[in-house]
């Protein structure tokens, strides 16, 4: 559907995209434009430096922010995406995951189970309890580049249900050029690469879609601005592994994370 729609097909997107889309829009006025679905033609163009070795210069990026900005796409009345300029393109990584999860929860819901646990790379929704009758024990991994995955060292671990909850960190997907990291998290607001110090970002909330758009959008507002933004919004709380100045691991998490915090 997003292929389609990014080709600008004439089509009625489904009920699947259209409340990815709803809700992203929702986030993205949020988030003042951190998280925005049509970052897409920057991302590439990044993406594609990266393994070319010839990053994208300030007057493309110039250019390429004309076609990006969540305020630039709207749902027709008759459920159609129209955009202000037809070389937009919608990218839903960092939400439909989210959503998926989401969607499969409800689909056990409604089948009448109470108990089980929906993960899709990192993305979770919790209900009821585990096999031993207790909360659901997910572990946050140490943010370290482990690109194999081999030690699983936890940060900590967190005892849940009825939630969603997600995570996104940086600390496996960068590349080095001229001495200096790039993220592969880029700031839709900006048009380049962040280069900010949290490492990893955990959200919880009601559902995994809002959870896994505002752990992305936390990576791209940086430490301040995403400590700001969870102390305004009493609905989800939020764990954060940064960098300090001597590049040691530091945590930041809000007053709700407590509840859920046991250590490892």
């Amino acid at each position: 559907t997003i292929t389609r729609i990014n080709r600008n097909e004439d089509i009625v997107p489904d009920t699947f995209f259209t409340n990815v889309f709803r809700r992203s829009m929702e986030i993205s006025k949020e988030t003042n434009g951190a998280f925005d679905i049509t970052v897409a033609p920057l991302a590439n163009a990044w993406g594609f430096g990266f393994k070319k070795g010839a990053f994208p210069d300030s007057a493309m990026i110039d250019s390429l922010l004309e076609i990006t900005g969540y305020t630039k796409v709207v749902l027709s009345e008759e459920g159609k995406v129209v955009k202000q300029d037809e070389r937009m393109m919608l990218s839903c990584s960092a939400v439909a995951k989210g959503y998926a999860v989401d969607v499969i929860a409800q689909f056990l819901a409604k089948k009448g189970i109470t108990n089980f646990m929906v993960d899709i790379g990192g993305e979770i929704v919790a209900r009821g309890e585990n096999p031993k009758k207790e909360l659901w024990r997910i572990g946050i991994n140490k943010p370290i580049d482990d690109s194999l995955a081999v030690n699983q060292d936890l940060q900590t671990i967190l005892e849940i249900t009825d939630l969603g909850l997600a995570t996104s960190g940086n600390y496996r997907n960068y590349y080095y050029k001229d001495g200096k990291k790039y993220a592969h998290t880029i700031d839709p607001r900006t048009g380049y690469p962040v280069q900010h110090n949290i490492l990893s970002s955990t959200v919880i909330a009601k559902d995994c879609m809002t959870a896994d758009a505002l752990a992305t959008a936390f990576m791209v507002m940086g430490l301040e601005e995403a400590e700001a933004f969870c102390k305004a919004d009493t609905t989800i709380d939020a764990y954060f592994i940064y960098s300090g100045e001597n590049g040691e691991f530091k945590t930041y998490y809000t007053e709700g994370m407590k509840k859920y915090i046991t250590t490892p």
